[in-house]
């Protein structure tokens, strides 16, 4: 992995390997996700089971240590981990959250996520705003004038 990367590369080079990380697993991944509580999931990855598991992106251990919301991600997801690259420092994240480490491409699971089973009327919800956001982004893929002009239209009203 090149050492010279900016903050923001990396997170993006540590997103996309989480990405590539769940497709593999053959859970479905969506991008930056807002929940309820006004946050943003890195990560939100829907399972074949329908758990849902958020993994939160750090790029180094300032990014980690000037970040307390991640525990309340931990209400709107069955299981959360972290996704650092090799150089960062593992002992920083939390015994009880997963961990999950890239090279820069492959991602090892280094440490599972304990499960935390959402109440059935939340994970209705976020299942619901998944596929809303998935299904949109998509649509906007297939037609991005479209999907322009949709967004032009909603600022206007």
């Amino acid at each position: 992995m090149p050492l010279d990367l900016t903050i923001p590369d990396r997170t993006a080079m540590i997103c996309r390997s989480a990405m590539r990380h769940c497709a593999r697993m053959g859970w479905a991944p969506v991008a930056e996700v807002p929940i309820p509580c006004g946050r943003r999931l890195d990560v939100l990855a829907l399972t074949g089971e329908g758990c849902l598991f958020a993994i939160e992106v750090k790029s180094c251990s300032r990014d980690f240590l000037s970040d307390n919301k991640w525990r309340e991600y931990l209400d709107w997801c069955d299981r959360l981990f972290f996704a650092v690259d090799c150089d960062f420092p593992q002992e920083l994240i939390p015994e009880e959250i997963g961990l999950l480490v890239t090279d820069g491409y492959e991602m090892t699971a280094i440490r599972d996520a304990p499960h935390r089973p959402l109440a059935a009327a939340r994970r209705k919800s976020l299942v619901h705003r998944f596929a809303v956001i998935a299904a949109g982004r998509l649509a906007a893929a297939c037609d991005p004038a479209g999907a322009q002009e949709m967004r032009a239209a909603l600022r206007c009203e």
